[in-house]
């Protein structure tokens, strides 16, 4: 079954390639519905106080889990994660919203901001996600970085025992649109940076959780 998600989520990301180079005007009207007086609606004390809450939850998950797992391994506790489910964790964490959103993407993108851009107030040109010719230089809009990093929540959620792993994964997935959709209100992001971001992700996820079950099975 999981092998077919990950079929499913390559075809809908290649969809989804085809839809915003087909229409990148989707990006700047969706954009549109976070702009009013001049400002995006995300700014502001409230915002910023759920953005700090959003990108800190998926470390603090992480340290949670890395602590259940010294505990399990010293004798201090009796479950845990295992050395290879920390292990699938990590990569997953590095080579996702690690080095293929923050250490490429958004350094060779070169895409604006919504808030960078003429069309909300901004100095730069808008650029469609395929562009890669804009003015940015570092740290850039395509794609985002918080919403991979929330999008690596489903690992977590993956590890989860049976009864209650399509609660987690529901969660996961809710925490992603949810950071997702701030970004987007920060005027930090288009929807095709967050889609994308999640989609690369959850990508990287499932094959490393192939891996996994192939290596874990016995316990399961």
């Amino acid at each position: 079954m999981t092998r077919n998600i990950l079929i499913a989520l390559l075809v809908g990301t290649v969809y989804c390639f085809a839809i915003f180079a087909l229409w990148p005007g989707l990006d700047l009207g969706l954009a549109s519905l976070f702009y009013r007086s001049g400002h995006f609606i995300g700014r502001g004390e409230v915002g910023d106080h759920f953005r700090r809450i959003f990108y800190d939850a998926p470390f603090f998950l992480l340290g949670a889990l890395l602590l259940a797992a010294i505990a399990k391994w010293t004798g201090r506790a009796e479950r845990g994660p295992s050395g290879r489910a920390v292990a699938f964790l990590l990569v997953t964490l590095a080579l996702g919203p690690g080095l293929l959103v923050n250490g490429v993407l958004k350094e060779i993108s070169h895409r604006p901001r919504p808030e960078q851009t003429q069309d909300f107030g901004g100095p730069w040109r808008f650029q469609p996600y395929d562009s890669f010719a804009g003015q940015c230089r570092s740290n850039c809009s395509f794609v985002s970085g918080e919403a991979a990093t929330a999008a690596w929540t489903l690992a977590p959620a993956l590890l989860v025992p049976p009864p209650g792993r399509p609660f987690a994964v529901a969660a996961a997935l809710l925490f992603t649109l949810a950071t997702g959709a701030l970004r987007m209100s920060f005027g930090g992001h288009y929807l095709s940076d967050v889609t994308f971001a999640a989609l690369f992700t959850f990508i990287i996820v499932l094959v490393f959780y192939c891996w996994y079950r192939r290596q874990e099975k016995p316990e399961e």
